[in-house]
């Protein structure tokens, strides 16, 4: 495998986009990809110029998982051999989810397992009319454990109960209505909703979407009491005296567009 499995594209605009290029074998992953895409992410989250980033795939199919190659190699491995090869999985779907900026996934076909927490990582996903998205884990006599933190919370627990047990292979329309997919359209509108996504990113202020961000984390796994208020105000406080707050204020007030740096 090389890096041009991985396409990495940052336009004028501080748009960039990731293309898984294995089209041979539905864009499947293994330890090397892994490590490209982990590799990417973290230097895109050092960019101070990248305000979105966009993750999608060549070919028919978003994602098969994990490369049959790689697969036939665990079967030989050792438990502390599964436990390092798993966290570098962990490591891609803890840096996607937790990335400052911006996420879009662009979905067309089949994903299937860890493709499924890669979509659970970002932000905003939009999917063609035909995706369909399965959790096969346990017809290999496995479960989806490393990518289970990102797609439960994405889909509730409830369905969490019944997708990871029958292995079933679920409709884009159900995906949407899980909370898994945010956006339906035909195939041929996958960019241009892509596109339309990333403007209205664009339109807000870099810092407050990372804060944004930052907050969602905060509040959702945590008790609502006293801290937890007094988080949420100093959040407020500290956005609204930065230079980005000031601006946007005063941009609204002035009743102008505002000026992102």
């Amino acid at each position: 495998m090389t890096e041009s499995n991985l396409i990495t594209h940052i336009d004028e605009r501080g748009v960039a986009v990731l293309t898984v290029n294995r089209p041979e074998v539905h864009n499947a992953f293994d330890e090397t990809l892994i490590t490209y895409i982990t590799g990417t992410l973290l230097q895109l989250e050092d960019n101070p110029d990248v305000r979105v980033i966009v993750l999608k795939a060549n070919g028919k199919n978003f994602s098969a998982g994990a490369d049959l190659r790689w697969m036939q190699q665990m079967v030989s491995y050792s438990k502390e051999e599964n436990v390092h090869d798993a966290m570098a999985l962990a490591t891609l779907m803890k840096t996607l989810n937790q990335v400052s900026i911006p996420t879009v996934a662009i979905v067309q076909g089949a994903t299937v397992g860890g493709g499924v927490g890669l979509v659970a990582c970002c932000d905003f996903v939009i999917a063609s009319e035909q995706a369909s998205f399965c959790l096969s884990e346990v017809k290999l006599g496995l479960i989806p454990a490393v990518i289970s933190p990102y797609v439960v919370e994405a889909i509730g627990v409830r369905a969490a109960r019944r997708y990871f047990l029958t292995g079933e292979v679920f409709s884009v329309t159900t995906a949407k209505q899980l909370g898994l997919v945010s956006e339906i359209v035909p195939a041929d509108k996958l960019d241009t909703a892509g596109d339309e996504v990333v403007n209205r990113f664009l339109q807000n202020g870099p810092q407050a979407m990372s804060a944004a961000k930052e907050l969602i984390r905060a509040v959702s796994h945590g008790a609502i009491d006293d801290a937890m208020i007094a988080l949420t105000a100093e959040l407020i406080a500290m956005i609204r005296v930065s230079d980005e707050g000031q601006e946007g204020l005063t941009a609204f007030l002035e009743k102008r567009p505002p000026y992102w740096k």
